[in-house]
């Protein structure tokens, strides 16, 4: 599985490089998009033959260096080039364990960002905990069944949150990068698997996306929503590793200066 990975990713990549990126002319007789399998090899300095057997998924050892030198001819970006050398490792993969609660340091931690919605997230992006202002964001996560309680699920399978993201095209595809870069340990994971083979089949959008690979690192942005009962609402995004839990993740979303989306956030809740 880990090869096959490796072989699609690098195809994904090569196709998605112009010829003209890379300062190679286009050339009318060019019958597939991208680059060619040689082209990439000669600007790796490899072998046509080593780097075929690559994309081909063959049992190949390479060396830091000599993916250091494919990622440089592919362009990828660093959350790109990790991603790579994840897949190309040979190094057993650690169990992941499962977790089913945030430690209550963490759920205290959240607690004290209010009025900002906050949720804690486990390895494999479930829901663990959450604030109450996130509760009056997306009112339906105290309610969803424990196999749907993951951020990825609900991004992609639960139309009222579909509704609730404004620019839920971007942030669904971003999030999805994001989560492929940020869970490349769990590949051979089971529950990861069922995971992703449910949302294939339950969204049209992952399925045609995920086969991609687009990997993306995270990056502070804005949050738009159109609530149903607060209006418009705009926050700033933002995610904490914990050093004492780093398979968790702790994601606030910021009242941005000048805007009164918490506030309005919290008045409807008073209301209520």
């Amino acid at each position: 599985m880990r090869r096959d990975e490796l072989a699609a990713f690098l195809r994904a990549r090569r196709d998605a490089l112009a010829p003209g990126e890379v300062g190679l002319p286009e050339g009318r007789s060019r019958r597939t998009k991208g680059l060619r399998r040689e082209e990439i090899a000669m600007l790796a300095g490899v072998s046509v033959t080593w780097y075929t057997w690559l994309e081909q998924g063959r049992p190949i050892n390479a060396s830091v260096d000599v993916l250091s030198a494919l990622a440089r001819a592919l362009r990828l970006d660093d959350a790109e080039r990790q991603h790579m050398l994840a897949l190309a490792t040979r190094a057993p993969l650690e169990p992941i364990e499962t977790v089913e609660h945030a430690p209550d340091a963490l759920v205290r931690l959240i607690t004290s960002m209010e009025p900002a919605p906050a949720y804690v997230l486990g390895p494999r992006w479930d829901f663990l905990a959450w604030n109450r202002p996130q509760s009056l964001l997306y009112p339906l996560i105290d309610r969803l069944d424990d196999d749907e309680r993951n951020l990825l699920w609900v991004v992609f399978a639960e139309p009222n949150a579909r509704r609730l993201l404004a620019d839920w095209a971007d942030q669904a595809r971003r999030i999805m990068a994001e989560f492929r870069s940020g869970t490349a340990a769990l590949r051979n994971d089971p529950q990861y698997i069922d995971l992703v083979d449910r949302l294939v089949a339950a969204s049209p959008e992952f399925a045609e996306w995920w086969p991609q690979i687009d990997v993306a690192q995270f990056q502070t942005r804005l949050r738009r929503y159109s609530h149903p009962r607060a209006g418009n609402l705009v926050f700033e995004y933002q995610q904490l590793t914990p050093s004492e839990w780093p398979g968790l993740r702790v994601c606030c979303q910021l009242p941005v200066p000048g805007d009164d989306s918490a506030a309005r956030l919290a008045a409807w809740r008073n209301i209520a």
